[in-house]
């Protein structure tokens, strides 16, 4: 009798154990899994913003598949395509480029996997070939930049010459941000951008790119424009190394808003920075888990942001998360 006992208890908590572990594989089961494609890690803005996304996903309890395709579209595509075989839940990614997008956004479509743009918009003819674009508006950024230069330059008869330092060719950032400017500039003569090229949103790039300016155009130059701060600081140690003084003898209008921009900043080398946050990854969850939820989400999702004048960086470089 004893032994037929210790037999039937040993059963129940087989039985139980095997309940429980069979709990635990459906709880995994279920958890929501989001393929992620990143640009890459070209600068400290974007490494705030893959941190942001890879603590929020821990955060919501999400299965997080991250990639980095070191600013190749062909790289974030056959992560896509990854994703696509892996059959996730939902896929996300920040576009390195804005064209070219269609053929593997349809493979996501044909597939049933919704689609989440972050930080970057693409140009696409079919939009519901992606849910949402949770981002910064770059092209509002822009006008930001261009109406504090006007304002700056208000009591100048001119002529303002403006050096550009683009972002990655093709980028939205890089188009819109150009844009903007452009826009705000275009009917006042005495602004004229002299110089334009890519720096590819990195302080080497930036560095390079104002080098190459300085040689040609000299003491001619009066406003730096940089895409970001990255290319600002590259630029700013160019102009140093030229025995030019950033903040004071060229304007510097810059991008992010970053505590390496803050801090160039408070030293008097950035005369104006336009806040873009990278923090988007708390936002991204929310619609993701909306999503998967069957809920329906507006097709822009834009991130409140502001713009800094050299004045206020010193107050403000303590508060800053990135």
């Amino acid at each position: 009798m004893r032994h037929a006992r210790r037999a039937a208890i040993g059963a129940l908590l087989g039985s139980a154990l095997l309940l429980g572990a069979s709990l635990t594989a459906h709880a995994d089961d279920t958890k929501i899994t989001l393929g992620f494609s990143q640009v890459g890690a070209e600068s400290a803005w974007r490494t705030a913003n893959t941190v942001s996304v890879k603590s929020a996903a821990k955060d919501a309890g999400i299965n997080l598949k991250f990639s980095d395709a070191q600013q190749k579209q062909e790289n974030q595509i056959k992560a896509i395509r990854s994703y696509i075989a892996q059959k996730v839940d939902v896929i996300a990614f920040s576009p390195v480029v804005e064209s070219g997008w269609e053929p593997v956004l349809i493979e996501a479509k044909n597939a049933n996997i919704p689609v989440i743009l972050t930080d970057r918009n693409i140009d696409v003819k079919d939009t519901s070939l992606y849910v949402t674009m949770i981002g910064s508006d770059f092209l509002e950024e822009g006008r930001r930049g261009g109406k504090w230069l006007e304002d700056h330059y208000k009591n100048d008869a001119g002529p303002i010459n403006i050096a550009e330092l683009q972002g990655t060719v093709g980028s939205a950032p890089a188009n819109d941000r150009r844009a903007g400017l452009l826009e705000v500039i275009k009917n006042d003569p005495k602004f004229k951008v002299i110089a334009s090229q890519s720096g590819d949103f990195t302080l080497a790039g930036g560095k390079q790119v104002m080098e190459a300016f300085i040689k040609t155009y000299g003491k001619q130059i009066n406003v730096v424009y940089a895409h970001n701060d990255d290319m600002a600081l590259g630029a700013i140690q160019a102009m140093e190394e030229a025995g030019i003084k950033p903040g004071k003898d060229v304007t510097v209008i810059s991008f992010d808003a970053t505590k390496g921009g803050f801090e160039a900043m408070v030293a008097g080398k950035i005369n104006v920075d336009v806040e873009c946050s990278p923090l988007l990854g708390p936002q991204l969850m929310t619609a993701v888990k909306e999503v998967v939820a069957g809920k329906s989400l507006p097709k822009r999702i834009v991130t409140e942001e502001t713009i800094f004048p050299m004045s206020v960086a010193a107050q403000v470089l303590p508060q800053r998360k990135y």
